[in-house]
């Protein structure tokens, strides 16, 4: 399966990630956050373009892996929701945020790692 919104020039390590990612993000995250990314309406934010995704890399993975609730600001847009926590592993964290990261034109962050996720705490 390839991906379809994997970047021209991304590394095998980072399209690996993005495809599993991809499954997660389907699994857990589309309801929400919709196919697009584009979030559902004035209650789950978007994905795609999010200038809070983009700015605020680390308050983003400590949402996906420990869930989060309370006010927000994106894109000039206030939402008040809750997203709990989706038990994901952190290789899954990093997968799905990899995935977010490089999709529907967004270019944010660099390549996550298990490592990395492990570092993040609440």
């Amino acid at each position: 399966m390839n991906c379809q919104n994997t970047p021209k020039k991304v590394s095998a390590n980072l399209a690996e990630s993005m495809e599993e990612g991809k499954l997660i993000y389907n699994d857990f995250c589309i309801s929400c956050h919709m196919a697009d990314g584009e979030g559902a309406g004035a209650i789950f934010p978007p994905l795609a373009n999010s200038d809070y995704l983009k700015n605020k890399q680390i308050e983003s993975i400590k949402a996906v892996k420990y869930g989060m609730s309370g006010e927000i600001l994106v894109n000039g847009k206030t939402y008040n929701s809750v997203m709990s926590p989706m038990g994901l592993s952190d290789q899954e964290v990093a997968d799905v945020m990899n995935y977010i990261n490089n999709s529907w034109g967004n270019d944010y962050g660099e390549f996550y790692a298990k490592s990395d996720i492990s570092k993040i705490k609440p």
